[in-house]
């Protein structure tokens, strides 16, 4: 079978096992513009070759196979700079074995998703751009992905929360500020469950 690069086109599968992610991380790479690519009649991605490489040269994603087995990874999604200082510092001190990433937007917080899998997504509602709505309705509605545990923290009432659409039930949601000792709790918790 001749080499696929000789199409000048990957399928999505392929540019995923070439540059060592999952599928899922392409197509949210595609879908938010990382990754240029179109669509054929049927439907399926089509990923230039030139894209995939310049990925490779300039910057290789970092996979979460690549992380240290005891070390787990929580992403925050949080518009406002001195709350997502705040976690940042409250993560340093609990000294868990944690990886911690930040996201400033729902945008932010899927490609983050995409590139490292974390296995916790802490996330507010209401932000610029692409807001915490859009950004769980995208990843719980992906049949394709392992949806990773997450909890909401927010400032909206309840029946601010349901005029946007309302969330899935299996989804916790806390009040701003939530006190620092029962997030600890939480994370403690999820990071837990997910150690299989």
């Amino acid at each position: 079978m001749p080499d696929q690069a000789t199409y000048n086109f990957y399928t999505t599968r392929e540019a995923a096992r070439k540059i060592g992610v999952s599928i899922t991380t392409i197509q949210l790479w595609v879908e938010s513009g990382v990754l240029s690519a179109w669509k054929t009649a049927g439907g399926h991605r089509r990923i230039p070759s030139e894209a995939v490489d310049a990925m490779l040269a300039g910057q290789r994603p970092s996979a979460a196979k690549g992380r240290p087995e005891h070390t787990h990874s929580v992403l925050i999604v949080e518009d406002e700079p001195v709350q997502r200082e705040m976690y940042r510092m409250k993560f340093a001190e609990w000294k868990l074995p944690v990886r911690l990433y930040l996201a400033e937007d729902g945008f932010d917080g899927l490609l983050k998703v995409g590139k490292y899998a974390p296995e916790l997504v802490i996330a507010d509602l209401s932000m610029p751009g692409m807001d915490g709505f859009e950004m769980i309705r995208r990843l719980t509605q992906n049949t394709e992905i392992s949806v990773p545990a997450i909890i909401v923290v927010t400032a909206l009432a309840a029946t601010e929360i349901e005029a946007h659409g309302g969330l899935p039930a299996d989804i916790p949601v806390y009040s701003k500020p939530i006190p620092l000792g029962v997030l600890k709790h939480i994370v403690e918790h999820t990071l837990r469950q997910s150690v299989r």
